[in-house]
């Protein structure tokens, strides 16, 4: 019982004086933060400077660059007006981005990896929801 009461008092010293004691082997146990799962590499890489055909005329000339979770940064320019990727996202198959125009307009497109290795989708106009169009690329990814 003696030497039970000097350890107490011996610990309860060394605690005030600011010395760290480790947790003793009866202490409850210590409960750890669970880690979220890293995101998924994206399925291909689309950076560089590439052409996005639109069906309803205009050809997008893309410079883009692409981080290693997949997220897009870059410029653009079609039919003399420059425009800045405001946010993009490549994930598995589908690519996402949204061109901030100088005129004023802002493109969101959207689209997929095809088994040919090509872009295509939908796009249109966030200002103006009835200016849309279908588009493609060219080269593969």
């Amino acid at each position: 019982m003696r030497t039970k009461i000097a350890t107490t008092a011996l610990l309860a010293s060394l605690t005030v004086a600011g010395v760290a004691l480790a947790p003793a082997v009866s202490a409850a146990p210590q409960h750890t933060a669970v880690q979220a799962a890293p995101a998924a590499a994206p399925g291909f890489y689309v950076g560089g400077t590439w052409k996005l055909y639109q069906s309803n005329g205009p050809v997008v000339t893309m410079n883009v660059s692409q981080d290693s979770a997949g997220t897009l940064y870059g410029s653009a320019s079609c039919c003399g007006t420059p425009g800045t990727i405001r946010s993009g996202r490549v994930d598995g198959t589908g690519i996402y981005f949204v061109i901030a125009w100088s005129n004023g307009a802002l493109g969101r497109y959207t689209g997929n990896l095809g088994p040919d290795r090509r872009l295509s989708g939908y796009t249109f106009d966030i200002n103006n929801p009835s200016s849309q169009a279908n588009w493609n690329t060219s080269r593969t990814f």
